[in-house]
């Protein structure tokens, strides 16, 4: 009790503890004048010292350290005087304590003796006190014995560092100090949590005059690409710009890693274009920012300025522009990159291959994965993940499942994406009992803590097989509140399912959690619209008008020739719309020949069945895949992705168009692939 009413600094409410103990030890005793001589009550700390029958060691370092550290030096010598004197033996807090106040008054003859006593107690091999021996001798202007200390320190920390750059600053040895402020970040200290102090120090340095050079604004800057660090990084930018070292490319391309990492895309794009010169390392740095936080277009323009200009691409380019194609879904762009890469050699580095089986796998072709992987010579959970997950989304659950049983045969150790790829292949494929079983068996046999992540992967296992109720009280029991991600899955289930009643609740709960998702308003009023109850369609519509609420317009998009062509329902903006509706108008006719019938139930809004069928027909994947019938050459592949869940209808129509054109159709929507081919879909129509 009283140790934490000092902690809490409520020092009178500890001493009425204190004064009311019936019987006091040594370490009640001791709390108490911990408490007083932390929080600056010298004469509070040392009449309770003095009126000690018993004093352990905590006691006695408890006063120094504080005498040291309110600047009475000579008391806290005297009072370790004292200590010898009645035979008590010092530890190593005692004597870092006792060395920093020979340091402060820069008494190089009591320091001495002082270290002739830690190697007498055998402390010389102790961090804290040889750390203090170092500043104690380079203050003492005995920087040479300092270094002697420093290397025979058999562990250092950052402190001892910072003991020996600021000795060297201090004693006129502005070279020295720059190389062992270098040292630091080739050392790794300054990306272990000690980023503060290192940037601390570069300030320290400059301001005695040290001049720092370029590589050692180079290794500052990449610590303070770390987000706790950017606004001292932003300040060391500025005194680059004023020693002139803004114009170097190994300073530069620092500060445009350091900007682009942050998310500063704006900042990190005007340092690169403002360099003199810029290498493959300044733009891999930009190019890896842009990918990084959603803008890959930005990064393949960039890639292309790279080539125009003369600079070579490495494996780290290619790499990070490989994942802007997955990320824009734009396959023959990323065949061209992959045949690029082919002809520079660089189909061997892991994190180049990798990149290849995640491309294809998300540009749909999954084939083309399977490719590079069966070359890759060998494989490391990311390679299997790409994998794992890459058919997971194509909705092959059991060649999902192989690969996962054979991964763990080859030794390697799964992780979180690994199951996120096996319980979405379970929810893909009906897989109830399977799913579960994984789910169980990522704590218990893999030691692998769900996350929210796998806890929403499990309801959308439940809620698509209509196990609605069953979801509900997952959700329910999870191990931490569920976030609207989680709702939204089940809220999605029971418009698939149109199950009112638990849409409604679970509606009401995402109004309440997140008033602005707009995930909430729309699948309630589709629930709604599909029962026939346009009346609560339209309050729900009403509510997001109300609210400022925008639905996100649905659109898809397909690449030909290397360029992205989107439609959005009902679009007429394509130059070549009236060619688009002509090609839909003869798909129409042979597919109501081939007994397709438009499904106006998709249609959720209150109007005429003719016009209901208009909508139908003008849906944005429709228009997008008429666009590349025509633009494709016969027998060629289909490939459009869409930004929200394939409606049934047009699910239902691509399977009859595949079977009429003769052409393999891949549709990837905001949940999975869809290849449909001769009238059937890959998804089994469980989707």
């Amino acid at each position: 009790m009283i140790d934490m009413y000092m902690k809490c600094g409520r020092i009178k409410d500890a001493c009425q503890v204190f004064d009311t103990m019936p019987e006091r030890d040594v370490c009640s005793w001791t709390t108490v004048l911990t408490g007083y001589a932390k929080g600056g009550c010298m004469e509070d700390a040392r009449c309770l010292f003095d009126k000690m029958h018993e004093r352990s060691i905590v006691s006695w370092n408890a006063m120094i350290a504080a005498y040291a550290r309110c600047g009475d030096h000579v008391e806290a010598m005297d009072l370790y005087c004292q200590m010898q004197w009645i035979g008590t033996k010092p530890d190593e807090f005692t004597l870092a304590s006792v060395v920093s106040a020979c340091a402060s008054m820069m008494d190089l003859g009591y320091g001495s003796g002082i270290h002739g006593q830690v190697v007498k107690f055998g402390f010389e091999s102790n961090v804290f006190v040889g750390t203090a021996l170092v500043d104690m001798y380079a203050k003492c202007g005995r920087v040479d014995v300092a270094r002697q200390m420093f290397d025979l320190m058999p562990v250092r920390n950052i402190v001892s560092w910072t003991a020996m750059v600021a000795g060297y600053a201090q004693n006129g040895q502005a070279e020295q100090a720059t190389r062992f402020f270098s040292q630091i970040h080739q050392e790794g200290y300054a990306h272990n949590g000690h980023y503060q102090e290192a940037l601390k120090l570069s300030f320290q340095m400059k301001q005695i005059g040290v001049k720092l050079n370029q590589f050692s604004y180079a290794s500052i800057l990449s610590v303070s690409s770390s987000l706790p660090a950017f606004e001292e990084g932003k300040q060391l930018h500025g005194h680059i710009i004023q020693t002139g070292f803004d114009s170097n490319v190994f300073v530069g391309s620092a500060l445009v890693d350091m900007y682009a990492k942050s998310g500063s895309l704006q900042y990190a794009r005007q340092v690169l274009d403002k360099m003199p010169e810029q290498d493959v390392i300044s733009c891999n740095a930009m190019i890896a920012g842009y990918v990084q936080h959603g803008y890959s277009e930005e990064a393949l323009k960039l890639f292309c300025q790279m080539q125009h200009t003369g600079l070579k691409p490495d494996e780290a380019t290619f790499a990070s522009i490989v994942c802007a194609c997955a990320n824009l879904a734009v396959l023959e762009h990323g065949r061209h990159i992959h045949a690029h890469i082919f002809c520079m050699g660089f189909e061997s580095p892991m994190s180049v291959v990798n990149a290849l089986v995640t491309m294809y796998a998300k540009c749909g072709g999954i084939e083309d994965a399977r490719k590079v992987f069966k070359k890759m010579i060998e494989h490391d959970v990311v390679s299997w993940n790409a994998m794992i997950v890459g058919h997971a989304q194509h909705g092959d659950g059991v060649e999902t499942l192989r690969l996962f049983e054979q991964m763990l045969l080859t030794g390697i150790r799964p992780d979180a994406i690994t199951f996120l790829g096996v319980l979405s292949a379970c929810s893909h494929t009906g897989l109830v009992d399977r799913g579960h079983y994984y789910f169980h068996s990522m704590r218990h046999e893999h030691n692998i803590t769900p996350r929210m992540d796998h806890h929403a992967c499990m309801v959308d296992l439940l809620g698509r097989a209509g196990r609605l109720d069953e979801a509900e009280d997952f959700i329910n029991k999870m191990p931490f509140e569920p976030d609207a991600s989680i709702w939204v899955g089940l809220l999605s289930a029971c418009r698939v399912h149109g199950n009112i009643e638990i849409g409604k609740r679970v509606a009401q709960l995402l109004f309440d959690l997140e008033p602005q998702n707009t995930s909430a308003y729309v699948l309630l009023s589709n629930i709604y619209s599909a029962a026939g109850r346009w009346d609560d369609a339209a309050k729900v519509r009403k509510m997001m008008k109300d609210r400022d609420v925008k639905k996100k317009p649905g659109f898809s998009w397909i690449e030909v020739k290397n360029r992205v062509h989107a439609f959005m329902s009902e679009d007429r903006s394509h130059p070549q719309i009236e060619e688009i509706h002509a090609m839909l108008n003869t798909l129409a006719g042979s597919m109501e020949e081939a007994g397709y019938v438009p499904n106006t139930n998709f249609v959720l809004h209150d109007m005429e069945d003719e016009h209901k069928e208009h909508v139908l027909y003008h849906h944005s994947e429709k228009l997008a895949i008429a666009f590349g019938l025509m633009s494709t050459p016969p027998g060629a592949p289909i490939r459009i992705i869409k930004n929200l869940r394939v409606c049934g209808d047009c699910h239902n129509a691509v399977k009859f168009i595949s079977k009429i054109v003769g052409r393999e159709i891949v549709v990837r929507d905001v949940i999975r692939f869809h290849h449909f081919t001769n009238r059937t879909c890959s998804c089994q129509d469980y989707w």
